[in-house]
């Protein structure tokens, strides 16, 4: 088997959303049945779901998921690891002929939901990527997103379209700047009971 990374530009997320709710069974497969999933290729087990196709439909899915069980105004979790360039990575090939047209951006940007988040890249394919880094989270900074460190992450609080675009800016630029296999994990948490302070 002779595979090269930087062969796929196929982009997808495997993630995992948990309403802090009775049900939230039903929580999830609601969310799954509002969201428009038609543009991305969509496996879901036990334990994560996973999509993959066009970058900015990939972002566009996880982003509209997350909004649509946030804003019924449980507590909501989500990890995620995107990625990009990954080796075998063709299964989602066919949806690479999708528009750039994101399927649910016409819903999602009227809904103004304060996240809390932390990330973590990784560029495992060269590239010159901390200048990137560092222009992307200025540019969160520029437009209300409240950018702090954290260990083994950075963290970004504010509305979830603004961190979801930063985000996508990152991974996106990354990329383009010469990482032919781009890894990023990416944990929120949604209408949570306790403040920053008393975060863990």
């Amino acid at each position: 088997m002779n595979e090269k990374c930087e062969n796929s530009r196929v982009a997808g997320c495997s993630f995992s959303v948990h309403p802090m709710s009775d049900h939230f069974i039903k929580h999830i497969l609601d969310s799954l049945k509002e969201v428009d999933t038609s543009k991305v290729w969509l496996h879901t087990d036990n334990v994560t779901t996973t999509i993959r196709g066009r970058m900015e439909q990939v972002f566009d899915v996880t982003k509209a998921i997350l909004l649509t069980i946030a804003k019924s105004g449980v507590h909501v979790a989500f990890q995620g690891t995107y990625s990009i360039g990954c080796p075998g990575d063709s299964a989602g090939d066919v949806y690479m002929a999708e528009t750039s047209e994101r399927a649910n951006e016409h819903f999602v940007h009227t809904i103004q939901q304060p996240i809390a988040a932390k990330f973590s890249l990784y560029p495992m394919g060269g590239g010159n990527y901390m200048d990137t880094i560092y222009q992307q989270i200025e540019h969160m900074k520029e437009n209300g997103v409240n950018v702090s460190p954290a260990h083994y992450s950075t963290r970004l609080d504010g509305d979830t379209n603004l961190i979801f675009t930063g985000l996508e800016n990152v991974f996106r630029e990354t990329e383009q700047n010469g990482s032919s296999h781009t890894v990023m994990t990416v944990t929120v948490s949604a209408n949570s009971p306790s403040t920053k302070e008393n975060d863990a």
